[in-house]
């Protein structure tokens, strides 16, 4: 049973390696590229995005990967995390704070926040489980969306002004200014996202997430997820771990939802940036990669980002092509026969050693 468990721990730890060194090494290799002039000015501007959607994908695989929860709401938690980050930057621009130490404190308000909203929407939300959880948090980020795009906030020498109504309604002096303008979002966040930093917020991301499931509380939450009645008769605590886990992973939502409003000008609560789509999306890269595995989310996540660009210049069989790796990718993934096939080759370049006569 020892010998067992070390062998598991000792595949655990080689495949949390493995993974590491594909995101560093591919960082390595794109940054070679990048100074080399060898990718286009289209590609590099897909470099943050791609970190933003591995860092979400990671995040939403630990929820319905290692909870067995499915959540629809990780754009919501990635739109608080944008807006929470975005609105703390604008409100301390002209303190002469430093600008990599206000990015660096908006990236924690950011995921923060999101880790809060988290909690709080798990509270009553976790009681529910499959198709009925999945609308409900469906549900929360239509809210978020929606009570954003209708929110007033300013700002002026007396303090901040809030309204749901219009601009008019905040009665700001002649020297205030407007932080969120409704459906207009917020305007001039400065661009502060990089390839670098998305890169290390992926690995920060992957610490967490892989230093909890392999941990003892990693273990209780997987307990809850392959039989919640065993699990609640030997005494393990089902609200405090399920509600840790969906914490951290909007958290970690709310962390890629930083670099999104840090890389563009403008952020709008629109139905495009945070709407149920982005949700299904997310969604569409956990599956693909492989539900529970945050190396295969983070590849189908970068996979499936970068093909409609690359294949813009086909026009209208852009899309047509786009749906049939889709559907490639899930017959890989999820297919008998293919997984079959997967294990032979993985066996043949992998040869397992002849286990001890004890």
């Amino acid at each position: 049973m020892k010998k067992l468990e070390m062998k598991n721990k000792k595949k655990a730890i080689t495949g949390n390696m493995m993974t590491y060194l594909m995101v560093i090494l591919v960082f390595v290799v794109v940054q070679f590229m990048v100074s080399g002039g060898m990718i286009s000015s289209l590609m590099q501007g897909l470099l943050v995005p791609l970190c933003i959607y591995s860092i979400v994908a990671v995040g939403l695989n630990l929820c319905v990967g290692y909870l067995g929860e499915l959540s629809l709401g990780h754009a919501g938690f990635m739109c608080v995390g944008a807006f929470s980050s975005a609105f703390f930057t604008k409100c301390m621009a002209e303190t002469g704070m430093n600008e990599n130490l206000r990015f660096f404190l908006a990236i924690l308000v950011g995921t923060g926040v999101s880790a809060l909203f988290g909690y709080l929407i798990g509270i009553p939300v976790l009681r529910l489980r499959g198709d009925y959880l999945a609308i409900v948090t469906l549900a929360f980020g239509e809210i978020i969306k929606n009570v954003i795009n209708v929110m007033y906030v300013g700002k002026d020498a007396s303090g901040f002004h809030f309204s749901l109504k219009d601009k008019a309604s905040l009665h700001l002096a002649e020297d205030g200014k407007m932080i969120i303008d409704g459906a207009k979002g917020i305007t001039g966040t400065p661009h502060q996202s990089t390839f670098f930093i998305g890169a290390v917020l992926l690995l920060l991301s992957l610490v967490v997430v892989f230093h909890l499931v392999n941990s003892r509380s990693g273990r209780a939450i997987m307990a809850i997820r392959d039989n919640r009645i065993a699990a609640e008769s030997v005494g393990i605590n089902i609200t405090k771990y399920k509600l840790m886990a969906f914490s951290i992973s909007a958290a970690i939502a709310g962390a890629g939802g930083v670099l999104y409003a840090h890389n563009l000008s403008t952020l709008t609560a629109l139905p495009a940036n945070f709407g149920y789509n982005m949700s299904i999306m997310i969604l569409v890269f956990v599956v693909l990669g492989g539900i529970g595995s945050f190396r295969g989310s983070i590849i189908a996540a970068v996979i499936l980002t970068m093909l409609p660009e690359v294949l813009r210049g086909l026009a209208d069989y852009r899309m047509l092509i786009y749906a049939i790796v889709l559907i490639a990718m899930m017959l890989f993934n999820w297919a008998p026969k293919a997984i079959e096939w997967r294990q032979k080759i993985k066996n043949k370049i992998f040869p397992k050693k002849a286990e001890e006569v004890q």
